[in-house]
């Protein structure tokens, strides 16, 4: 084992490195080992634990990525918010599907996942607004995502003008604004090995459950 090998497992022992992955079972739910890593992340104090890749494709297929910020997971998939002008809103409606990749380099892990694309609910899409932070809800509004600004200055008039429209009440949240859930057909879990002998864990979606494999590195 090289002495880099050595010291990544040094650093990150009890989280995965040393341990690994196990192995593949009936009892293995990949939505909870998901959390269970983003908790861990969570805890190990990286920065912006929850930044993820989300690769998008035209109806053409011709592809694009970007990171946005995992807002939420539960059994139905997981969640992420935008402006529904955006490009990766474009893109999502067109061809629903979606890849996604999360990646803690302390950790020495990543997940990737592949699925469906639908659009959350009115409801759950005001119910995360109103928990963002001021400044944030009026930049949804003034910013038109995705199209072209001539100069920063005609953003900064726009946040003056939407600060003054709601500086008595509270900030609604746009109708060109919500969140959509990708809903998991496909779970990898990539947890880096000494000796670049990583392990690799892929769930797929079948009618009743998951199969679960155990791919080589």
């Amino acid at each position: 084992m090289s002495f880099k090998s050595t010291l990544r497992t040094v650093l990150t022992l009890g989280r995965g490195v040393y341990r690994g992955l196990p192995e593949a079972s009936e009892h293995h739910d990949p939505i909870e080992l998901l959390r269970q890593w983003y908790t861990e992340a969570e805890r190990s104090g990286v920065m912006l634990p929850e930044a993820m890749t989300l690769a998008t494709c035209t109806r053409d297929a011709v592809p694009s990525a970007r990171l946005v910020l995992l807002k939420g997971i539960d059994q139905d998939g997981l969640v992420f918010y935008t402006n529904y002008g955006s490009r990766k809103s474009e893109e999502l409606d067109a061809n629903p599907r979606a890849a996604l990749v999360l990646y803690w380099a302390v950790l020495q892990r990543q997940i990737r996942i592949e699925g469906s694309v639908s659009r959350v609910s009115g409801d759950e899409s005001d119910a995360y607004f109103q928990t963002r932070p001021r400044g944030s809800q009026i930049g949804a509004w003034a910013s038109r995502q995705s199209q072209i600004l001539r100069e920063r200055a005609q953003l900064e008039a726009r946040m003056r003008e939407f600060t003054a429209r709601f500086k008595d009440g509270a900030v609604p949240t746009p109708e060109f604004w919500g969140g959509y859930r990708v809903v998991p057909e496909c779970i990898e879990f990539w947890q880096g090995r000494a000796d670049r002998l990583h392990d690799r864990l892929r769930f797929e979606r079948t009618g009743t459950g998951w199969t679960r494999q155990r791919l080589y590195p």
